[in-house]
């Protein structure tokens, strides 16, 4: 796609962005419940790390480490 056209594309979808943002649907607006959000985000936080603490190790342990032709200085 021409740079310029894609310029012209963004701006326009921009301004009907800012059109709509500025009488928003008083039906269609949903309540700030901003400690829902946070409630959320620490259970899928939990979640992960049940999961990633559930399924054992993951990675081969290290074992010896190689032996190097020179000794370090």
């Amino acid at each position: 796609m021409h740079p310029d056209v894609h310029l012209m594309l963004h701006h326009a979808r921009a301004a009907e962005l800012r059109l709509s943002d500025a009488a928003p649907d008083v039906a269609d607006e949903a309540p700030h419940t901003p400690w829902l959000r946070a409630q959320l985000g620490w259970t899928l936080v939990e979640l992960g790390l049940r999961l990633v603490s559930s399924s054992g190790p993951s990675r081969p342990s290290p074992g010896l480490a190689a032996s190097r032709p020179y000794s370090p200085a």
